[in-house]
C-alpha cells in the first residue's frame, strides 16, 4: 500500500520542473514567460505568409502589444464566456475584463467548464477569473458581477475591443448603441480613434454565428436584427385583462403581480426550484445549448478578435459567419449591410404612419413586433403645450397603473398630432429614440 504521500512528491516534483523552465518576463513575480511561450502568436506577427494584409509589416511589437497593452472586456461568463476566455488567455492577452450578471446553476456544469460543483450558487464572473488567473500565469482577470448597464461611457471607453458571449438580443443591442454613442465627428467626419470593435456571437443548439461590428463604418446589430429569431412579447392589454393561454398567465404572475406581492423575493429569476420546464421556459425564454456548437463559435470569434486586433496582419472574413451542424457541416460568410434608416448607427429619426383613429396600443404593438425595431418594454413620452407628457410606461409599476388607461386611447383622443414627435426610451438601448408621427 502507498502511503499516500507519492502524488504529493510527483506533483512537486512537476512545480520544480516548471520553476527551472520559467523565465521572469519582467512584469511582476506572477508573469512567467518560459522559452517558446508564444512562438504559436508569433507565426501570426512576426512573419509574412501568403494570407497576410499586402500592408502588413512583420513586426516584434505587436506581440508586445497583445501581452502588455491590448485591453479587452468579455461580456458573458457562460457557455461562449468560458471558451471566449480561455481562448483569450492562452493566446497571451493579459489584461480581460469580464461582465455577467449571472450566478453558476448546477445546470451549468456540463458545458461551463470552469465552474465545478462546488462554485454552485457564486457569481460566474468571479469564479470565471478566478479559475483563468490560477491557472494560466500572467494574466489577469478582473470580473464584474453586475449588468452592463450599470457601467458609464467612461467605463467602456477604456476597452481596446469587447467581445459578446450573451444569450441576450436586448443586450447585444445596449451594447450595441452605448458604442454608437461613443463614437466622435469632428466635421461630420469620423474619428477612427473613437471606434471599438465589437465582436459578438451566439448559439442555438447546433447553429451559431460569429460577427465583427466597427461602429459607424460596418453594419451594426441593429441593421441586421431581421437576422435574429423575434423575441416573445405578450400584449400588456392581453394580460391584464384577458388572459387566454398559460404564457398569458405566466407573464401576468411575473409583471404584474410578483412585484407586488413578492412571495420569495423581489425577482422571479431561478424557477428551476418550482420544476416546471413550461415555466423556465417562458420565464428565463430558454435555449438549448450544446457544448462543441459554443467551442466552435468561441474558436471563430477569436480569430475575428485576433483580425480586429491586429488588422494589418491579414485579410480578415467578411463581417458575418453562420455555422449548422444539424446535418453534416455548414458555414458561410457574407459583408451584411448597413441599413440607411437604422436606429442605432443612422440617428435619423423614424416614421410613424398611423390613422387617427389607431389606439395607443397598436403603436406599442408596432414597437415591439416591428422586425426591424423589436422592443422589449418601450416607454412613450411626447411634448406637448412645452410639457413632456408620458404617454405609457411599463417598467414602473405605479406609472404603468397610471398610464394604462392610454392604451385604449385613440391617438386623436391623447392629443397627438400630425407631424409629431415621440420619444421612446427602451431597455434595448442606452439611447432616446425619436419617431415622428404621420396620419394616414
Amino acid at each position: 500500500m502507498a502511503d499516500g504521500g507519492e502524488p504529493e512528491k510527483k506533483r512537486r516534483r512537476v512545480e520544480e520542473l516548471a520553476e527551472k523552465m520559467a523565465v521572469d518576463g519582467g512584469h511582476g513575480e506572477n508573469t512567467r514567460d518560459w522559452d517558446g511561450r508564444w512562438n504559436h502568436v508569433r507565426k501570426f506577427l512576426e512573419r509574412s505568409g501568403p494570407f497576410t494584409h499586402p500592408d502588413f509589416e512583420p513586426s516584434t511589437e505587436s506581440l508586445q502589444f497583445l501581452l502588455e497593452t491590448c485591453k479587452i472586456l468579455v461580456i458573458g461568463a457562460g457557455g461562449l464566456g468560458c471558451e471566449l476566455l480561455k481562448n483569450l488567455a492562452l493566446s497571451g492577452f493579459r489584461q480581460i475584463h469580464v461582465i455577467d450578471m449571472d450566478t453558476i446553476d448546477v445546470s451549468n456544469l456540463n458545458r461551463q467548464f470552469l465552474f465545478r460543483p462546488k462554485d454552485v450558487g457564486q457569481p460566474k464572473a468571479d469564479v470565471a477569473a478566478e479559475f483563468i488567473n490560477r491557472r494560466i500565469p500572467g494574466c489577469n482577470v478582473v470580473p464584474y458581477f453586475k449588468k452592463i448597464q450599470d457601467f458609464d461611457e467612461s467605463f467602456y471607453r477604456q476597452f481596446h475591443i469587447i467581445v459578446c458571449g450573451l444569450d441576450s438580443i436586448i443586450a447585444r443591442r445596449w451594447m450595441n448603441g452605448m458604442l454608437m454613442s461613443l463614437l466622435i465627428y469632428e466635421d461630420g467626419v469620423l474619428d477612427p480613434s473613437s471606434i471599438i470593435p465589437l465582436i459578438d456571437g451566439g448559439t442555438e443548439g447546433f447553429k451559431g454565428n460569429a460577427r465583427v461590428v466597427l461602429p459607424g463604418m460596418t453594419a451594426c446589430i441593429d441593421c441586421t436584427l431581421e437576422l435574429y429569431p423575434p423575441q416573445i412579447n405578450f400584449p400588456m392589454c392581453t394580460i391584464a385583462s384577458m388572459p387566454r393561454l398559460p404564457e398569458h398567465c405566466i407573464e401576468y404572475v411575473r409583471v404584474l403581480q410578483w412585484p407586488k406581492e413578492k412571495p420569495f423575493g423581489a425577482h422571479l429569476s431561478k424557477p428551476y426550484s418550482i420544476c416546471l420546464f413550461f415555466l423556465s421556459g417562458v420565464v428565463k425564454r430558454i435555449i438549448p445549448a450544446v457544448a462543441s456548437t459554443n467551442a466552435v463559435i468561441a474558436g471563430m470569434l477569436q480569430e475575428k478578435q485576433f483580425s480586429a486586433s491586429f488588422s494589418s496582419a491579414y485579410v480578415p472574413l467578411n463581417n458575418y459567419l453562420v455555422f449548422n451542424d444539424v446535418d453534416g457541416l455548414y458555414t458561410y460568410t457574407f459583408e451584411a449591410d448597413r441599413k440607411e434608416n437604422c436606429m442605432a448607427c443612422s440617428q435619423v429619426p423614424q416614421d410613424l404612419k398611423f390613422a387617427s383613429s389607431a389606439k395607443l396600443q397598436d403603436i406599442l404593438r408596432y414597437l415591439t413586433e416591428n422586425a426591424s425595431l423589436q422592443m422589449k418594454s418601450p416607454a412613450i413620452t411626447a411634448t406637448m403645450d412645452g410639457k413632456n407628457k408620458t404617454l405609457y410606461l411599463q417598467t414602473i409599476a405605479s406609472i404603468e397603473e397610471r398610464t394604462r388607461p392610454n392604451l385604449c386611447k385613440t391617438l386623436k383622443e391623447l392629443g397627438l398630432t400630425d407631424g409629431q414627435e415621440l420619444a421612446v426610451a427602451d431597455v434595448t438601448t442606452p439611447q432616446t429614440m425619436l419617431f415622428k408621427l404621420h396620419f394616414i
